[in-house]
Parts: structure tokens; C-alpha cells; sequence
């Protein structure tokens, strides 16, 4: 099966470089409010705040151009000297296609006067017109959603039209339905613009298996302020019951409250830090403050120097949209497990320095960091929960968490190369080498601690992502080798394109025909992980059944979502 799995993936790469297509180009002029041309401006173009970009000059005329652009959308920021910088965003750019983007910087003066007033509750809503103005409440770039029969992506169509027929678009919804591994999960997500200056998200996931409500509901709010910075602030709160144990009284209930920042300076350096305050009850309440924050040079435009500090290990679902629920406690967060009953939250401290360097199509990244981390969060398969007071059960995801006695300090190295094969198709190669959790022995419940170390291991792993040309299937698979008898992850806090689930891991968003009596998108959805349940380290219960230490539970889920 599984080497049938790798021809399938063979002729589906080999068949997608087909569709590469001939780059494009953006190009413009930069004004002040007055209209008067900028000479002199920088303009930078990317795809994302983490990724590298182009940075082009404006001319006596103001104007400026990028060209050989890769098929994409994109970002254009232009920054001046004595201007506040602006930023244009989701900007597609089609195989040999040139787009005009005009942008008008205004002084810090201007965006406190023509700031947007409060809008009259008696009046019509004009938010969510994908209108990007100027301080000056003049429209600079208007797009337009395709009909849903088309692929949906958005277009640049003019900088001052006003379309009479274009529909107010106050709030975007989501809604999701999840099964697998005996559990069934509704997601939801709602998202609204306020007052053309910020956006409010309230998303989730509860699980209906039991009466009594588990799942994560997560509400924040983010705010523009001339373009200077964008702070947000989040507040989640998650709980996790546990009917049918000795711990049915005691839910897992926690919630965090996070406040962070971007910013750039001279559109050379990005600035993001924030801090979450965490508090936990199981039991006993616990409480956490989360640190972190990140440092982005651009010493060219194709080479970033870039600070990271961290005290969280990442969430690994962010490339899949969080349209599916935590697959455990393990992709939950914040990270607890229990010591002689009571509960002990996860402490770590990641400091990272990378190098990213782009060549025409390839990016490579190479990184040292070090960690420090008690009280790691471990995973395993099964339920020990009736003979241990150290374990945390997960009956939904039937896993457990089980916290290391020991202290993981260690340094370590990463290397990653990034491949745009096509439009449609991207490769990742990500080499990693640090300490981890190891186990020898682990032979009986009663011997786990002991048998428990450290020591320095490798990891390699393969990730492939792209789109289906037609069908429009939006997929995820990646392969991730660990050497020796580990279970923690080598590398836990890589953010890098390169990150992945251990071994292999498959996800797939596949748009549906809309039926007449449903406004809405269907998407139907299939997560996997770990698929060939692989890295099982059995363990012998005082009960006489076995019980694993993993680094990843296998987990098969797949399900609808609804975007209204």
C-alpha cells in the first residue's frame, strides 16, 4: 500500500510541473496626498512577512516596477522618508500578467485628521468591500470576488471605481463538520470588519460526543493604526472533560489571553513581539506568562537575518486553515500534564538565529537555536489513567500526556530548502539536528521514568503542498524521519516552511459542487496523521494491557466544511 501511495505522489508531482507559467510584473506610482510624485520611495514586494521579496525604487516620476514575479499574490509596502509606510495586500499576480498598483503615503499628521469616523448605527454598512483606502478615505485599490462557478481568487480591477451592483459584505462564516477516531466535532468561524480600521474573529471547535461541552472558542480582535503597526489581542479559552473516569469531575479548563504587535521600521525591519498569559485549572489552578517575539533584517532583497524568541512550542495546524479540531491535547495548548496528580504546566525557552537566502525559485534557510525545557509534554497511545496519577487521558483522541522528569537543555541546527516547482506545486527538504526525549527499555508502566533520557538526534523530513489545476484540490503531504528510539520531537519549535508532522502525514481540501438550496462553499476535508502509526514504543500496564509512548498518535479524521 505504501509504495502504491508513493507512485500515486510521483506522477501527481511529475504531472504539476507541467503548469509553470511565465512570470509577471507590478508596477505603479507613488504620490502624497496632494498628488505630488515621490521620487526616491522604496517599494517592496513579497508574498508574506516572514518571506523574501523584491524592493524596487521609485524614479523622478514616482513610478516604480517589479518584474519576473513568480505566479502568486502578493504584498506591496513603500516606505519614504517623513511618510507613514503603506501597504497594499492580497494582490494576484497571473502567469504574464501586469498589474498597475498606485499607492499615496501621507504623514502622521494626515492619518490622525482623515482617520475614518465612527460610522452611525442608522446608517448601511460598507464594510467588507475589499476596498484599501488612502487616510484620505479615497479608494486606491478595488478587487472583486469571482462568481463561485470560477476559482474563486480575487482580481485588481481599477483604483477609483465604485461599482454600483458590488455587495456589502458585513460578515464572513464558517462552518465545519469533523469525524474520526469516535470522536464528531463541529467548527465554526466568524469574522467581521469594524469600522474599516479593524477586524473582529470569533472561531472554535466543540465536540458533540459528549453532553458535557468540550472544545476551544477562540475571539480576537485586530487593529489598524495607520499603517504604523497592527496590535491584537486574543483571548481562548478551552476545556476538555472526561466522562466515564475517575477524573469526570475534574475538567481541563483553560484560558489565555494574548496581547501582541507588528511592526516595520523603514520597511527594512519587521518587528513582531506579544506575550500570553495563561491560566489552568485541573485540579488546582496554574498560571503561565508566554514571552515572544521576533526580529526581521532584510539586508537585501533576497537576504533575511532574523531573531526568534519563544516560550511556546508552535501550533502545527496553522497550514491547514484550523479547519479541523485538535486532533489531542498535544495540538490544543498550552501543553499540562500531571505529576503525582496535580498538574504541571509545560516550561520552555526557544531562542533561535536564522539566514534566509532566496535564489530565483529556491529559498534555503539555515538556523541555530537553543532550548531549555521542564516539565516536557510527552504523548502516548492508550489509557493509564486507572493505574498512574501521572499521566493526563485525552478519551476523545483515546491518548494520554504524560510530563518528562527530567530537563531538556540543548542547542541544535536546522537547514531547510524550499523548491517552487510550478504554480501549483511547492517541495520542502528540512534537516534537523538537536536533543530530544529518548527511551531504552520500556518494558512495564513501573520502569517509564527511569527508562526515560536525553541525547542529541536527526531528523529529516520531505513536504510537498500545492493546488490540483481544475479541480482546485488544495493538499498537504509530508514525511518526517526521526533516528534512534525517540519520542519528543527533534526540533519542536520550528516555524520554518519546513516543519512537519513525524512520519507520514496527508491533508486535503477538496471544493465541492455548491447544491441551489445551500448558499454557502462546501469544501469536504480529510486530515491524517501519522498514518502508518509508526514510532509505537509498547508498554506494559499494571492491568496487563499495553500502552505506547509516541511522538505522534495516529489520527484519521475527515469531514465538511460551509463557507458562507
Amino acid at each position: 500500500m505504501t509504495r502504491k501511495f508513493g507512485c500515486w505522489l510521483l506522477i501527481l508531482f511529475a504531472g504539476s510541473s507541467a503548469f509553470a507559467a511565465a512570470d509577471g510584473s507590478i508596477s505603479g506610482h507613488v504620490t502624497d496626498r496632494a498628488g505630488t510624485p515621490q521620487m526616491g520611495a522604496v517599494v517592496n514586494i513579497f508574498t508574506s512577512a516572514s518571506a523574501l521579496g523584491s524592493i524596487v525604487f521609485t524614479d523622478s516620476r514616482g513610478h516604480y516596477e517589479a518584474a519576473n514575479l513568480p505566479p502568486g499574490h502578493y504584498q506591496v509596502r513603500v516606505t519614504a522618508a517623513s511618510f507613514l509606510p503603506s501597504l497594499q495586500q492580497n494582490i494576484k499576480v497571473a502567469a504574464g500578467s501586469h498589474i498597475i498598483i498606485d499607492l499615496t503615503l501621507s504623514t502622521l499628521a494626515d492619518a490622525l485628521k482623515f482617520l475614518p469616523p465612527r460610522r452611525d448605527v442608522s446608517t448601511d454598512p460598507d464594510d467588507w468591500h475589499w476596498t484599501l483606502r488612502s487616510t484620505v478615505n479615497r479608494p486606491v485599490l478595488r478587487a472583486l470576488q469571482q462568481d463561485t462557478e470560477q476559482d474563486g481568487s480575487l482580481i485588481v480591477v481599477s483604483t477609483n471605481n465604485n461599482p454600483e451592483n458590488q455587495k456589502d459584505q458585513p460578515l464572513k462564516a464558517r462552518l465545519g463538520f469533523l469525524a474520526g477516531d469516535g470522536d464528531v466535532t463541529t467548527s465554526f468561524a466568524l469574522e467581521k470588519s469594524l469600522f474599516s480600521v479593524g477586524v473582529f474573529a470569533l472561531n472554535g471547535n466543540i465536540s458533540s460526543q459528549s453532553s458535557d461541552p468540550t472544545g476551544v472558542i477562540r475571539a480576537s480582535y485586530t487593529h489598524q493604526l495607520g499603517e504604523i503597526s497592527q496590535p491584537a489581542v486574543t483571548i481562548t479559552y478551552r476545556r476538555f472533560a472526561f466522562p466515564g473516569t475517575a477524573l469526570e469531575n475534574s475538567p481541563y479548563e483553560a484560558i489565555a489571553l494574548n496581547t501582541s504587535d507588528t511592526m516595520s521600521v523603514a520597511g527594512l525591519v519587521d518587528v513582531q513581539y506579544g506575550a500570553d498569559l495563561q491560566s489552568l485549572q485541573f485540579g488546582r489552578r496554574v498560571m503561565a506568562a508566554r514571552p515572544y517575539g521576533s526580529v526581521d533584517v532584510h539586508l537585501s532583497p533576497d537576504l533575511v537575518v532574523e531573531y526568534r524568541y519563544a516560550t511556546s512550542e508552535p501550533d502545527s495546524r496553522a497550514d491547514k486553515g484550523f479547519d479541523s479540531a485538535p486532533a489531542d491535547l498535544s495540538e490544543s495548548g498550552p501543553r499540562m500534564a500531571l505529576t503525582n496528580g496535580a498538574p504541571e504546566v509545560e516550561r520552555s525557552r526557544h531562542q533561535e538565529v536564522s539566514v534566509s537566502r532566496r535564489f530565483g525559485k529556491t529559498s534555503i534557510q539555515a538556523a541555530c537555536y537553543r532550548d531549555n525545557l521542564r516539565n516536557q509534554v510527552l504523548t502516548g497511545a492508550g489509557d493509564p489513567s486507572s493505574y498512574s496519577d501521572d499521566v493526563l487521558p485525552d478519551v476523545y483522541a483515546g491518548t494520554f500526556a504524560y510530563a518528562f522528569p527530567g530537563e531538556l537543555d540543548t542547542t541544535g541546527a536546522r537547514i531547510v530548502v524550499e523548491r517552487k516547482l510550478s504554480d501549483d506545486l511547492t517541495a520542502t527538504m528540512d534537516y534537523s539536528s538537536g536533543g530530544a526525549v529518548t527511551a531504552q527499555s520500556l518494558s512495564t508502566w513501573q520502569n517509564v521514568s527511569q527508562s526515560l533520557g536525553t541525547a542529541r538526534q536527526h531528523s529529516v523530513a520531505a513536504k510537498f503542498s500545492g493546488q490540483v489545476p481544475g479541480a482546485g484540490t488544495r493538499w498537504i503531504a509530508s514525511y518526517k524521519w526521526t533516528s534512534g528510539s525517540t519520542i519528543s520531537t527533534v526540533d519542536a519549535f520550528n516555524t520554518s516552511p519546513g516543519q512537519a508532522d513525524p512520519y507520514l502525514s496527508i491533508f486535503i481540501r477538496q471544493p465541492l459542487p455548491s447544491a441551489g438550496f445551500i448558499p454557502a462553499k462546501m469544501d469536504a476535508l480529510l486530515d491524517i496523521r501519522n498514518l502508518l502509526a509508526e514510532g509505537y514504543m509498547p508498554v506494559t500496564g499494571q492491568d496487563g494491557r499495553t500502552v505506547y509512548m509516541v511522538q505522534s498518535a495516529r489520527v484519521l479524521r475527515g469531514g465538511l466544511a460551509f463557507t458562507f
